[in-house]
């Protein structure tokens, strides 16, 4: 009876909260089903009997195939914050359910996209009109745009990838879900479009029907980020000598590069985060934690939309999702949670092509002329006006005169530039989170990273329920070792570049220089995951945009390729910021719990401040003039701040604006202890007073406050905000370059000196406790809400509304629990899912 008891306890536990991925009950075949409905009967009657309901079964089957096909049955329930937690029966269904439930919330934004990776911005929206892929802060013409897109499209390279074999061309679950996606979202627009009140894009000719294609572009733009998505205007403007259409680039020589002119390729600063994992030896549980927080963009394409992604006994993920994205790329299942961070490899590298004399579209290798690839491409610009334009390309990827907006890479008489993009060949990006979705430890996580090699741009950070916590850069990287570098990388132009910024330009002229395929390496010119950084610990992992090098001090990884990261260099204040947190928590003994993970962003801790101010303080209390400017008043408020970066510390703009000024400051006469291979979390340290930039940090913050207008006390809350349907909501958070871990990045009022947008910042916010229940203990936040642009939906500014509070939301992983939600509101489209009737 105990025995009995225990099954049927296993069984209702079952129905409540499903099983793991493998282990669905399969369904009984036709021929049984048949036989079933038949029993009782005999001879010629029951051969009579099987036979009729084995072509009723059949039919039935077709009918419901058919209908699987084009209308699935999707359950959506949304809990608060408007958290749709799509439930279906199939592949097609799960992507119908999260194409409508995006649509719904963001049609004006995606409608936007499309529109854009179409290549039709020019003729909606203006050829000099501009545009931003958001992601990366950069910011391009829309006929610049229009033309780099089509030649995607000009070029079949979507089709090419889609009958690629996995890991490289999609998985055939990926497929069925983007179909569905397709259908779901022109299904919402069918119904709704003479619905639509958004002025953005009520009623406009580019708010359309979307095709698979346009699914797959979207992929790819995000792909390529970070490599082609840099260098949009550079191939869009690339033309021969003579004809170039920026009219000083054919005068440049390529080794007339300084230092000075590679600067500009730093990493853009609209795209990093912070993310923690936690193992066993760390937390309060004995299991593994794990806090995330992407900061990007506010606006744009860029944002994330929040989901739960079910089928029965083949996946159930939580999380969140780039806009067009129809699989989680930050989330939790069960057994495991995973965020991610801006890595700081670089994910591409030019070849120096050396052109035949006298034309320019002919370049040598193993010194034979070969013919560029010729793509001509005319962009529709609207007006009944349009431009066509030949793009051209060499075995090596296609020519580009610069990268993010930089000029460096003239196209001579002698020499032209390509660039190698090393996402630019594949859609493994799909594949890979896909696999993230269906994992349930860390070890299924990595296995994914080794399976699929498609994680683009950035480090993958994870802890699972067994208490394991991993840090790893395996993502997409040039298969460029240094010493592959050392032998095939150009004098002058590609010694300046690696030396600075570890772009290589490669020697094009001989094949012996070409991109290799790596041993374990899954495509041709990308490093294998044996040369990159992987970190499985007990205790825990980071990773908050520097390099891989001191993901644990305890252990730094030393000893990759230089084009993944340096090592053995001064870390961020952000970076530092975060491991001195953990080291305090943890010292003695300590733990982490679920309460004090949230500290890491309810705390708007302020690491420059903490090492700058109290020195500056006891340097202004002696000197209450500087500069001729009265600063006592100041310096009662600096040693009265409590340092953070929260709504209602008082000082917090007066700290802000200071250390902007010193660390304008260079470190050598910033600090009094420079950078330490001993002690790389704390240093450097110690304000150099003697410095004279550095007292007049304080008189220049004093002057410009009392110019705008601003008390020196002034708080956060009246002046640092967000305007959302005419209503301020205060944003706690500051600069990570000034060591705020609660990073936002808001735009200044040059005339008012008001904080009164915010460009990038905390977005998705993650804390999971992976406790090795059923229903995992997981907060987040999505900091600028679901619909973050549709003034007319409920969920407009609602989670906006909790992030200023620091409020979290629960994640309600479970059928249970969402069934308990406030306000739940349940969709069932095309007759909702039948896993619905069965307990989910």
């Amino acid at each position: 009876m105990k025995l009995i008891r225990l099954l049927i306890a296993a069984i209702a536990i079952t129905m409540a909260f499903g099983v793991t991925a493998g282990q669905a009950t399969a369904k009984p075949s036709i021929a049984k089903q048949a036989k079933k409905l038949c029993k009782g009967k005999k001879g010629k009657a029951k051969k009579n009997c099987v036979k009729k309901q084995t072509k009723r079964l059949k039919a039935k089957a077709e009918r419901e195939r058919k209908k699987e096909l084009t209308r699935p049955g999707v359950t959506v329930r949304t809990t608060e914050g408007g958290v749709p937690r799509i439930v279906a029966d199939s592949w097609r269904g799960l992507g119908y359910g999260y194409g409508w439930s995006l649509a719904k919330e963001n049609i004006c934004s995606m409608a936007d996209i499309y529109t854009t990776v179409r290549g039709e911005r020019s003729k909606y929206f203006g050829a000099d009109g501009t545009w931003m892929l958001s992601g990366n802060g950069i910011q391009f013409t829309n006929l610049e745009s229009d033309f780099s897109h089509k030649r995607v499209i000009a070029e079949g390279t979507i089709g090419k990838i889609l009958k690629m074999k996995p890991p490289n061309g999609p998985r055939t679950e990926v497929k069925q879900v983007v179909d569905g996606y397709v259908k779901g979202y022109n299904a919402w627009l069918k119904q709704n479009k003479a619905k639509i009140q958004d002025t953005t894009c009520k009623g406009k000719p580019w708010v359309r029907n979307i095709t698979a294609q346009d699914v797959w572009l979207r992929f790819y733009e995000l792909a390529g980020m970070a490599g082609s998505g840099a260098a949009v205007d550079g191939i869009a403007n690339a033309a021969p000598p003579l004809s170039m259409r920026s009219a000083d680039a054919a005068a440049a020589e390529a080794d007339d590069a300084t230092a000075a002119d590679f600067e500009q390729l730093a990493k853009p600063a609209a795209i990093g985060s912070n993310a923690v994992s936690l193992g066993s030896q760390s937390t309060s549980t004995g299991k593994g934690m794990l806090y995330g927080n992407p900061h990007f963009p506010w606006q744009g394409s860029e944002r994330f939309f929040q989901s739960q992604l079910t089928i029965p006994g083949k996946i159930n993920v939580s999380g969140g999702s780039l806009l067009g994205s129809p699989v989680i790329q930050i989330g939790h299942t069960q057994g495991v949670a995973w965020s991610h961070t801006v890595s700081t490899a670089r994910r591409f590298n030019f070849f120096r092509e050396t052109l035949v004399p006298g034309d320019p579209t002919k370049y040598m290798v193993d010194g034979q002329p070969v013919d560029m690839k010729e793509t001509t491409i005319t962009v529709d610009k609207g007006n009944g006006d349009s431009e066509t334009r030949t793009l051209y390309s060499t075995k090596h990827g296609p020519i580009s005169v610069s990268i993010q907006k930089t000029p460096l890479f003239p196209w001579g008489t002698d020499y032209a530039y390509s660039l190698f993009d090393a996402n630019a060949n594949s859609l493994r990006v799909v594949n890979q989170f896909f696999a993230f979705n269906r994992a349930q430890s860390v070890a299924d996580m990595k296995k994914a990273l080794q399976d699929n090699q498609g994680v683009p741009w950035v480090n993958t950070i994870a802890a699972d329920s067994k208490g394991n916590a991993m840090y790893a850069d395996v993502s997409v990287v040039p298969n460029l070792t240094d010493a592959r570098v050392a032998e095939c990388n150009t004098p002058g132009l590609g010694e300046t570049a690696w030396n600075l910024q570890k772009v290589a330009v490669l020697d094009g002229s001989t094949s012996s220089c070409d991109m290799q395929k790596a041993a374990g390496s899954v495509a041709n010119g990308t490093l294998p995951m044996s040369q990159m950084p992987v970190q499985i610990r007990k205790d825990y992992g980071s990773n908050m945009n520097d390099s891989y090098w001191l993901s644990n001090p305890n252990a730094p990884l030393e000893g990759y390729p230089s084009i993944i990261g340096n090592e053995k260099t001064a870390r961020s204040l952000r970076t530092r910021n975060g491991l001195v947190q953990i080291e305090e928590r943890l010292a003695g003994g300590g733990k982490f719990s679920p309460a004090t993970l949230r500290e890491f962003i309810d705390n708007d801790r302020h690491y420059g401040a903490e090492l700058l101010i109290p020195a500056l303080v006891t340097y202004c209390k002696a000197n209450p003039t500087i500069n001729s400017v009265d600063v006592s008043e100041a310096c009662t408020v600096l040693e009265n701040w409590d340092l953070t970066e929260g709504l209602d510390s008082p000082g917090a703009y007066l700290g802000r604006q200071v250390i902007g000024n010193l660390l304008s400051i260079s470190s050598a006469n910033l600090w009094t202890n420079q950078f330490s291979l001993t002690d790389p979390v704390h240093t450097p340290n110690g304000l150099n007073t003697a410095t004279a930039a550095v007292p007049t940090a304080l008189s220049d913050a004093v002057t410009y406050m009392a110019g705008k207008g601003i008390p020196l006390n002034a708080k956060w809350r009246d002046y640092q905000y967000v305007t959302k349907a005419g209503e301020k909501i205060p944003i706690p958070g500051g600069q990570g370059g000034q060591g705020v871990f609660n990073v936002i990045s808001a735009v200044r009022n040059s005339d008012t000196g008001v904080y009164d947008s915010v460009r990038h910042g905390s977005s998705f916010i993650i804390m999971a406790s992976m406790n090795g229940a059923k229903c995992p203990d997981v907060k987040t936040i999505l900091t600028y809400s679901q619909a973050a642009t549709n003034e007319l939906s409920p969920h407009f500014a609602d989670q906006t509304k909790l992030f200023s509070q620091h409020k979290w939301l629960t994640d309600r992983f479970c059928v249970a629990q969402q069934k308990k939600s406030p306000g739940l509101k349940t969709t069932n489209l095309n007759g909702g899912a039948k896993a619905v009737k069965k307990g989910w």
